[in-house]
């Protein structure tokens, strides 16, 4: 499982030109899902995630996590985070799982999250043409596979 974190001063999803789902300073996640992936990833991201020291502390360092903040959460499914670019132009996605394993890991990781952080997860809608914006503050953006502990 992948995660690209970004901390934002906004995020918004829109899905057929509406407002799908919206926060204001936080996290917005994109995940990314492989066949393999289990509870075991699960677990050890949204621990890592919640508590990544990456919001500035009142000395304006990177030293607080979003529980300290009281931010808000988005998660965005994305399959192209397994893109695989070696050969060719066209990249292969050949690792992303497909959506009747990927739903279930994906429902389980927004789920996860939820209950550790205690925080309200917003989504977009797994499969949908979705069209996310975003102010990343910062620019802060961290990359973490489950894979590579």
């Amino acid at each position: 499982m992948r995660v690209l974190i970004q901390r934002v001063s906004e995020a918004n999803v829109t899905i057929d030109n509406k407002t799908h789902s919206q926060i204001s300073e936080g996290l917005l996640i994109l995940v990314g899902i492989e066949n393999d992936d289990e509870d075991e990833d699960i677990e050890y991201l949204c621990k890592k995630i919640i508590n990544l020291r990456i919001f500035d502390d009142a000395k304006g360092v990177m030293n607080e996590s979003i529980l300290k903040q009281e931010g808000q959460l988005m998660v965005i499914s994305q399959f192209t985070l397994h893109a695989n670019t070696k050969k060719g132009n066209r990249p292969s996605y050949i690792k992303a799982a497909k959506p009747a394993i990927a739903i279930p890991i994906y429902e389980k990781f927004c789920k996860k999250l939820e209950v550790l952080s205690g925080i309200e997860v917003k989504t977009g809608q797994f499969g949908a043409d979705m069209k996310v914006s975003l102010i990343n503050d910062g620019p802060v953006t961290i990359w973490i596979d489950s894979k590579d502990k």
